[in-house]
């Protein structure tokens, strides 16, 4: 048996920097989340402080306002979280737990046991989130604004059952090494 690494959290943060959707899924040995929703939020929202000190250093060095963020901190020997915000402001995060699904001894993923992640292959994750996130943009019945409202106080979580859906699909089924460039 062998330990690969899979998604513990899925978020999206508003260009208000408040949480608009969180994703939580199961680690082995136990099947349950390494951590409680709070302590996921709370990891999320230490992220914000990276997207903003590397967004600065991007505006000042002329390289743009977003993109690919890629590693944004290593949490412990075990969580890492990963980031991309797009040109609209709104942020995704992806925590990987490295040891977070169990294969057997022939392998789930392409290449064998993983000792770590490659740059390339959180692109799948953050294409496949923000597809989602798109198209949750073009429903006419969805209100933006009333999930990042422009005082950047409160504002709703994302409820649409398509999006969630969306959200449990992309972390169920990424593999690492698997579809990556």
């Amino acid at each position: 048996m062998t330990a690969i690494p899979s998604i513990a959290c899925l978020g999206v943060i508003g260009k208000n920097n408040n949480p608009l959707h969180v994703t939580l899924f199961p680690s082995a040995p136990l099947n349950a989340p390494l951590r409680t929703p709070l302590q996921f939020s709370l990891l999320l929202a230490s992220t914000l402080d990276i997207f903003e000190s590397r967004s600065k250093s991007n505006a000042s060095s002329g390289g743009g306002l977003s993109g690919d963020f890629g590693l944004l901190h290593a949490i412990d020997e075990r969580l890492a979280a990963y980031g991309f915000e797009t040109n609209t402001g709104v942020k995704f995060v992806v925590v990987v737990d490295m040891r977070g699904r169990i294969v057997g001894e022939s392998g789930g993923a392409k290449g064998g046991p993983s000792v770590g992640l490659r740059e390339g292959e959180m692109k799948l994750v953050f294409r496949a989130m923000q597809a989602a996130y798109v198209r949750l943009l073009q429903n006419p019945f969805y209100e933006p604004d009333e999930h990042s409202p422009p005082t950047g106080r409160g504002g709703k979580k994302i409820t649409s059952r398509r999006f969630v859906e969306d959200m449990k699909r992309i972390g169920e089924s990424w593999v690492p090494g698997v579809g990556s460039s």
